[in-house]
């Protein structure tokens, strides 16, 4: 049985490692760049050693990754031609290959039933019955993502557009953002022609900044968001028969619950650690033969 294990958080602008002992107490962590296994692996593998050695020093230990097992939070890991060619490259001597939306729901609820909704630029829902995960949503911006911040970045264009034609009023919001394209509608269509989610997602702040004075424009995309929040959360419940925590994660988790029906602003619970703590612990579980055990946030 090995002595330390790793659990890595890896995504597209950052690598996140931390090592700990078979108790689960995390004694280094460490960090490198991107490890976006889908559009550059060969970077991403570089970057998940660099973070995991990193890790070691900050313990006080030699760098050894073939010492060691490991459980990586990486996204694309549905793609399974990434999957393998990292996976065959890896420097550890075991390791397993899990979505980074499973990391962050062990990391926020523990070993419980219970479920996630990880809001940020796009969104994924993520529950835990009697120990089976279910995933909900999370198809991607051209299909899914109902209540991302790419969505939301969206419609605030299109309700621009919509008010430069005279369809909705004209809000502070809409000529805020028609500003930025010179006034000219033709400016907004070239740019949306082109726009990738995190693009649209840019606008998502000012949607919440002239929400929270009022704008009935932005007061409506959100609230337009938020239904499409409500009705992932109302699926997510209904596989965990309204059991166990229910957390929202990323970056727009504190901006959105006074826009969600009470139903859900009602349950909503802090996450008991972070999605690099949650890898931890399922490497621990995984390969120290200790179900149960978790992995411990260093202060």
């Amino acid at each position: 049985m090995t002595s330390y294990f790793l659990g890595i958080d890896g995504g597209g602008t950052s690598c996140r490692a931390a090592l700990a002992d078979s108790a689960g107490r995390i004694c280094g962590r460490g960090k490198s760049g991107a490890s976006n296994i889908l559009t550059d692996p060969d970077t991403a593998l570089k970057h998940i050693a660099e973070a995991s050695r990193l890790a070691f020093v900050e313990a006080g230990l030699e760098p050894d990754l073939a010492s060691v097992c490991a459980v990586l939070g990486l996204a694309g890991n549905n793609v399974g031609d990434a999957v393998n060619y990292v996976k065959a490259r890896l420097p550890f001597a075991r390791a397993d290959i899990v979505s980074d939306g499973v990391i962050a729901l062990q990391g926020a609820i523990g070993d419980e039933d219970g479920a996630i909704g990880i809001v940020g630029t796009g969104t994924v829902f993520i529950a835990r019955h009697e120990g089976r995960l279910h995933s909900v949503a999370g198809w991607g911006f051209h299909v899914s993502d109902l209540g991302s911040g790419a969505r939301l970045g969206q419609l605030a264009l299109q309700e621009c557009l919509l008010a430069y034609d005279s369809i909705h009023p004209m809000t502070d919001l809409s000529r805020a953002i028609l500003a930025e394209f010179a006034g000219d509608p033709e400016n907004v269509v070239d740019f949306a022609r082109l726009a990738k989610p995190g693009d649209f997602g840019r606008y998502t702040p000012k949607v919440f900044e002239y929400a929270e004075k009022g704008d009935a424009a932005a007061i409506h995309i959100l609230k337009t968001g938020a239904r499409g929040i409500d009705e992932a959360l109302d699926a997510v419940n209904t596989l965990t028969r309204s059991t166990g925590r229910l957390c929202l994660l990323g970056g727009l988790a504190p901006l959105y619950p006074p826009y969600l029906a009470e139903r859900h602003r009602n349950r909503l619970s802090q996450p008991i650690a972070d999605a690099l703590t949650g890898a931890v612990a399922l490497a621990v579980q995984t390969y120290g033969g200790a179900k149960g055990i978790r992995a411990e946030a260093r202060a």
